[in-house]
Parts: C-alpha cells; structure tokens; sequence
C-alpha cells in the first residue's frame, strides 16, 4: 500500500470526467456522508442539505478481552464494518456517483492501532479506550516523577491515565518484538481510528489526525497545537511514527477509486475529522462558550464549549481541543464516565435481567424508587473527577426485598449520578451557570433516566431530535470546509429539541439521594489492589 510522507498528504482529485458526466452531476441532489466508527459498531449516514438522514447503516462487531480489564477490537474488522455501512447506506439511498459532496470521518478516541508503513497490515490489535493494561505503567510513572502529572497536564490538558493512547503505544512497541527498532527506522505507523480509517480509504495516500483526536494521546501540545517532542521522547514514541495533525475542518485526502463496492464515493473529498465527543458537542450546535452537552452511549461524555482559550482544570476534568474554524481552535473541558450505556448491556447480556435494552427502563418504571440501592457501575475504574483506575463496581443497599426492578433502576440512576458530578464540577471551574444539558446518543431514549437527570442536576435536559449528533456534528463540520452549508448560523437553524425534561424533584431529597451516591462511591474506589 502506497504512503505519503506526512507533510505532503496527496490532496490532488481525480480527473474530470468528460462534459456530459459534468453536466450530469450538476443537476444531481447532492448529500453529506457521515462514517462513525464506535466503540461497539461502525455507522454510516448519509445527510441532506435541511440536515435529516436519508439513509443510513449499522454493523456490530466483536469485542475482544484476553485478560481481565483488557479490551481489544481487530483493526481489519474495524475497517470492513465501515466499508459494508457505507456500501449499504449508498445502496438505501440509491446514490450514484457525483451525489456526495463531501465526507467526515468521526471516531472511538484513544483507541490505538499500529501498522506496517510499507503493507498497510496491523502489527497488533487495537488497544481499546476501556483497555486498562498500562494502568501500572502510568502509576510507575507519577512515583518516579513526581512533575509528571502537572507536565502532562499543562501541556496536554489531560490527567495522566490508562485512557489514552501514549502508553497504549509504549506497551506495544516494549511488547511485539523487534518493534521498537522498526519503528525508530519509520517502518510502522500510529493511528487513531480515525487516521487508520482515513488511511484506509485513501489507499494509504494519507497519514493524518485532527486536533481532536490528537489531543486525546498524552502526546499533543494543545496550546501549540503539535505534536511535544518532550512528551514522545518521554514515552519512548518516535516521532515518525506520528500522524500529520491537521484542523478538524480540512483538506485530508480523497477517497480511492479501487476499493469494491464504494466506487460512487471514489474520488471525494474526505472534509472533516472529528473524535466522536467534539463531533457530538458540534452537532448539538454548542458554539457558544458555555454551552454543554452529553452524549449517552457506551461510556457518557459531558463536553463544555469553554471558547478559544483553553481552561487547565485542577480538579479532574481534562481539556481538548474540540475543532477550528475560519482560523480558530474552540476549546473543550470534558468528563468522562466509563461505562453508561454499557452498564445496561451488562444488565442484558451478563446478568440476564433483561432481554432488551428497552426493557430496562419499563423494569425501572414498575418501582417508584430504587428501595435505597446505589450501584457504582466502575467496571474499569471510574473516570472524571475521581480517576480512580482501582475503583471497581459495586451494588449497595441490597435487602431481602431487592428485586430486579430496583437493581434496573439504580442502574439508570447510576449513570446519572456520574454525569452529575461531571456537569457541577465544570460549572465550577469554568464559571458558567448551566441552564440546560443537551443530550444525545443511544441511551439517552430512556425517559425515566433523562427526567431523573434532570432531577438529580435540577436543570432542563433538552434531547435533540436527532439522536446521533456525532455523525450529524462531523458531516456539518465537512460540509462547511466545502461549502455545502454557507456559515455557523445556517447549522443552528437545523438543530430540534425532541423532548425538553424539566426538574420536578424536591431540594431535600435531591440532597439525600446525592448523599447517599457519594458514600456508595467511597466504598467502590480503590478496591483492586496496586500491582
């Protein structure tokens, strides 16, 4: 597989067809394409001019875990669930070629995959988000350098963790043998799903990242935005290893005409990349300072536009460049919750309480509370603001008269509890009142969790109408960089609330209920022991 030298990403289009074929595709009805590649399945949408979906697919795909905390995903599969939603959601919408004007790549962040230069195949699975195997790495790390931490933080935004992608990277170059050396020489190359995608359909023509992505490897100078010399000398990463970090609105390559089945794209311009949380807080048209947003799937993730300069937080949220425009970086404080949506899976594919998604919610309906039960769903630690790696799942306040309809609920309260700690804390550090949470993603058609959350955060939790604003967010993003929407303003006039959730509950038992949540958190953290 062909590669270009990063600096010199090969941005020429394909060839005109002849007159007629011009003409042709002048009067065609032209579209936005969307791909998503997630956490547990891959997307692909195809989006219309007043910004509603005409066609879209899904793919599933395994997940792997060779060890306890350890998460893997097959960088191969990863890439062929894209090309199948792609090639089904063109089929859907009966798109002929010249009907796409324009694609955005967004993207599962931090998760890590390393390839051959020269052939393009992996050398190893991808190190999922999830993966918690470098945890004792990075806690060998903060003892012996006691700068560590603030380094990281001042220069990244992020609070060392297993979370990103720079000791994900460290541990496969130490584990694959005669790696290190290649990778010294330039022979493999590093990328999130984003790059790895984004190489993929270029036919290896493009090696690049955006800000976004970037800034979520421990690797990334946010306030310089590029790639720290310091940091990669400090991981043991070469630097040749790195994608080409580029705006989130750009120029990143086009897609080649020989891959089967996606010949109607062969040629397009790939616009936009995005990480999948900076692509949801962009589709939620959160482009004034204090604007919040959280998208409810796999894991939660609470983003606050706080404007173009960044906000180094002090107290466990971390910041990241969320995207650039017309010359502009807007900056992002996040929190993330590492299991949401994955906590109700857990209720349905281990425990067997349930048979759908959906049924959690009628379950949690049947009880009007959850009879004093509190889980803690820290399955692989708890992310923001407590960062505790060794924290791990917990369900309290059991008795005799707990049934499955009170565990269904706590479960849905947990993960409303997480997003509140998230959402108070950022009010805090970035001094902004919030009146309203946007909310997204797949879990979030729970009714009785949206209104809780309202509740437990005593603020409007506004549902966009349309639930996957992180392929909306990143097809918005492309179709500016090439003209398809004229201006920011245009993009607010389509957003539409489906359902605004208004809090109902009373101060005094918000208060004990948030009591009683922090204690069943100090019990959860530190429970695994350090190795």
């Amino acid at each position: 597989m062909p590669h270009a030298r990063q600096e010199s990403i090969d941005r020429q289009a394909p060839a005109a067809g002849d007159r007629a074929a011009r003409e042709k595709e002048e009067f065609m009805e032209k579209y936005m394409l969307s791909i998503d590649q997630g956490t547990t399945s891959s997307r692909a949408m195809i989006f219309r001019e007043d910004g509603s979906c005409v066609a879209s697919a899904q793919e599933a795909f395994e997940q792997h875990y060779p060890k306890p905390g350890w998460v893997e995903h097959d960088p191969e599969v990863l890439w062929s669930t894209v090309c199948n939603c792609i090639r089904q959601a063109l089929a859907k919408a009966n798109i002929q070629k010249g009907q796409i004007a324009g694609i955005g790549i967004t993207n599962q962040r931090e998760t890590t995959i390393l390839w051959e230069k020269s052939t393009g195949r992996p050398v190893y699975n991808a190190i999922v988000w999830q993966c918690r195997r470098t945890a004792a790495l990075v806690e060998k790390l903060k003892d012996s350098d006691p700068e560590f931490i603030e380094t990281v933080r001042d220069k990244t935004g992020l609070v060392p963790d297993a979370y990103f992608s720079a000791t994900k990277i460290q541990w496969i170059l130490e584990e694959v043998p005669g790696l290190k050396a290649r990778a010294g020489q330039g022979e493999i190359l590093f990328g999130t799903v984003d790059t790895w995608i984004l190489y993929r359909l270029t036919g290896g023509r493009s090696h690049a990242t955006d800000y976004s992505n970037a800034s979520r490897t421990m690797l990334f100078n946010i306030k310089d935005l590029k790639w720290d010399e310091d940091l990669c000398r400090y991981f043991h990463i070469p630097m040749c290893m790195l994608p080409q970090a580029l705006p989130g609105a750009s120029e990143f390559g086009y897609v080649a005409t020989d891959i089967p089945g996606l010949e109607a794209i062969g040629g397009v311009g790939i616009y936009g990349i995005l990480g999948d949380q900076p692509a949801a807080l962009f589709g939620q048209t959160c482009f004034d300072r204090g604007d919040i947003k959280n998208t409810y799937g796999t894991g939660c993730f609470t983003l606050m536009n706080v404007g173009s300069d960044p906000i180094i937080s002090r107290k466990g949220l971390v910041t990241s460049a969320a995207w650039s425009w017309m010359g502009e970086t807007t900056y992002a404080l996040e929190g993330s919750v590492f299991n949401g949506g994955s906590t109700i899976q857990w209720l349905r594919d281990e425990l067997k309480l349930i048979d759908h998604a959906s049924d959690c919610d009628v379950l949690a309906e049947t009880v009007p509370d959850s009879a004093g039960v509190i889980l803690v769903p820290a399955f692989s630690g708890l992310g923001a603001p407590y960062w505790d790696m060794y924290a791990r799942g917990a369900i309290l306040g059991l008795t005799r008269g707990t049934t499955k309809a009170h565990i269904a609920r706590a479960a849905l309260e947990g993960i409303a509890y997480q997003v509140y700690d998230l959402v108070t804390l950022m009010q805090e550090e970035a001094d902004c009142p919030i009146t309203a949470l946007k909310v997204d993603g797949g879990a979030s058609v729970s009714r009785f969790m949206m209104q809780f959350q309202s509740d437990i955060l005593n603020c409007n939790v506004d549902r966009a109408k349309e639930r996957e604003t992180t392929s909306q967010g990143v097809a918005y993003l492309a179709g500016l960089f090439c003209g398809y929407w004229p201006s920011i303003d245009a993009l607010r006039e389509l957003r539409h609330c489906d359902t605004l959730f208004t809090p109902s509950m009373s101060e005094e038992k918000r208060e004990k209920l948030l009591k009683n949540w922090k204690k069943a958190v100090s019990r959860a953290g530190a429970w695994e022991e350090k190795e």
